[in-house]
């Protein structure tokens, strides 16, 4: 007999609404109007005036005919623009793409094409490249220009030609602060773009849903603790995963973003002692640059300010360096698939009681699933079974929950392989330990990770093959006390030619973007199987030893 639970009730406006980060900036409006949203420079936000302007922008990108499941790009640093397009943009139903701003032209002109953008936003200081892209570019979007009004006196760029046939504020004067914007027709729809790091070719398009933003910000005030009114230093780019939802997670607790275009230790101390910053996140070369900046640039400051970093594990000398400076150091790990990262090495007080060599390896490993996130394991991709919880048997660490992403843009081979088994393949390769924490063992995606940028190793191969006295080579990447890793190439040259590590650096230059040219070229036999297949784990143990 059936139970009047499911046939007697059901969804109404009253009981269901699709959920949607939207609506928590719509509320800090409300309730704390007055409070400082954003810190940029000399302006100061209100909630209430962040709100506004975020309607004006959705309003003026309606006027012109941008609408559902419409790509709206930017190309945009750390500014009040960029944390109002991801709230403008989905207020039309609309789809936010964030431009990685350290891409060369062809990427981003593929990119442009891909996504099919209709509206592109570009902060000056990116104008050159953005020009170059949109030359090689199919789409001919409306070009906006971000002109930045606190644009540093000292900046290490300066601001480049406007190129739009609009200026942001006047773009935004034309919209209606009083709009009456649009929640999505389903939680399931997409709410923005992300590009991976190609492995193979052209990277892919991930495709972020309302649902999933919503849970990550809720996620994200949990396991990085943020209490009411928390600051929040971007040091973290707010283009890469959505800034790991971070934009739409502060308004939550009604917090404020202190804004910050380069990170340099100098401004980092300042704003964390003028600002009262409580939060931020990086890859471990800001934790470096804050360790080793010269006494003269650093500033006290009374509060423990929480650091949330996804790379490799920190070494405990950058570890302790953090803690005597006054930060708390968390562990995170993540994929651009994951919104982000979605599991955390939850710190249990009793290992701050083990001896120095027991901690690091707690420390080491990447930890558990997030709250959001339905289930993480380890398994076996052949099988598809999990690998035994010993802390040796290696598998592929695979996510499942609602903080995964919905697919790949027009790409559904792609996306059915990352899903096959009704698993999302990270292609990680790692071990369950018994106590349920996963560590990262090795990438089986070859790619480099460096200073918190994905680099393909198989896209700089690519570059050198193109050399013409280059007959064989392999990139790996190299333990690097600043970057985390680096790029470096091993390079064998065909008969009778000769090349300099010189030339060849200079040839990849003009081919990738500057953090993917290889840092050193080395000249030697590539080891092969029989087969002739290049042995990647050869190349690897020669770079630690070499």
């Amino acid at each position: 007999m059936g139970s009047s639970f499911e046939h007697d009730l059901g969804k109404n406006a009253a009981n269901y609404q699709n959920l949607t980060p939207l609506t928590y900036l719509e509320r800090a409006a409300k309730v704390f109007p007055d409070h400082v949203a954003i810190v940029h420079g000399s302006q100061r936000t209100s909630y209430r005036d962040f709100w506004r302007r975020s309607l004006k922008l959705a309003s003026a990108l309606a006027k012109e005919g941008i609408g559902k499941n419409d790509t709206v790009t930017v190309m945009l640093s750390n500014t009040p623009a960029m944390l109002e397009a991801h709230f403008g943009v989905p207020m039309v139903k609309a789809v936010l793409h964030c431009l990685n701003t350290r891409l060369d032209a062809p990427i981003i002109a593929f990119q442009l094409d891909h996504a099919e953008t209709k509206v592109l936003v570009v902060d000056r200081e990116f104008s050159g490249v953005v020009k170059e892209a949109l030359a090689l570019a199919k789409v001919k979007p409306l070009v906006i220009d971000y002109d930045d009004p606190d644009y540093p006196a000292d900046a290490p760029y300066p601001k480049g030609e406007r190129i739009g046939s609009r200026d942001y504020e006047a773009f935004l004067t034309a919209g209606d602060e009083n709009f009456a914007w649009a929640m999505p027709d389903d939680e399931w729809d997409a709410i923005s773009l992300n590009y991976t790091s190609g492995t193979t070719g052209n990277p892919k398009g991930v495709v972020y849903h309302h649902r999933g933003a919503a849970l990550m910000a809720y996620t994200n005030t949990i396991h990085a603790g943020m209490g009411k009114h928390c600051v929040y230093l971007w040091t973290l780019p707010m283009f890469h995963c959505n800034g790991w939802c971070f934009p739409w997670t502060l308004a939550v607790q009604a917090g404020t973003h202190v804004c910050l275009r380069w990170v340099r230790a100098k401004q980092m101390y300042a704003a964390i002692a003028e600002h009262g910053v409580t939060h931020l996140c990086g890859a471990p070369i800001v934790m470096s640059l804050l360790i080793n900046a010269p006494d003269e640039e650093k500033r006290t400051f009374a509060q423990t300010v929480s650091f949330n970093t996804a790379a490799a594990p920190p070494p405990e000398a950058v570890l302790s360096g953090m803690a005597d400076a006054g930060f708390e150091v968390t562990h995170l790990y993540g994929l651009t698939e994951t919104y982000g990262p979605a599991v955390v090495n939850e710190w249990h007080s009793d290992w701050d009681g083990l001896d120095k060599g027991a901690r690091t390896a707690m420390k080491a490993r990447q930890g558990v699933r997030y709250a959001a996130l339905e289930d993480l394991s380890v398994i076996d991709p052949e099988t598809m079974q999990a690998t035994p919880a010993d802390g040796a048997t290696i598998g592929e660490v695979m996510f499942r929950g609602n903080i995964v992403m919905k697919g790949y843009l027009k790409n559904r081979a792609a996306s059915d392989e990352a899903f096959s088994g009704g698993w999302f393949h990270s292609g990680d390769l790692g071990v369950m330990h018994p106590d349920g924490y996963i560590q990262i063992k090795d990438r089986s995606k070859d790619i480099i990770i460096s200073g918190g940028e994905n680099i393909s190793s198989i896209e700089v191969e690519d570059a050198l093959y193109k050399h013409a006295a280059v007959a064989a080579c392999g990139v790996v990447g190299r333990s690097d006390d600043k970057w985390g890793e680096v790029p470096v190439a091993y390079v064998e040259l065909k008969p009778g030619r000769m090349a300099s590590e010189t030339e060849i650096i200079e040839h990849c230059r003009s081919l990738l973007a500057r953090f993917k040219v290889p840092k050193a070229i080395i000249f030697a036999e590539i080891p092969k199987t029989s087969t002739g297949k290049i042995q990647k784990f050869r190349l690897r143990e020669m770079a630690k030893t070499g």
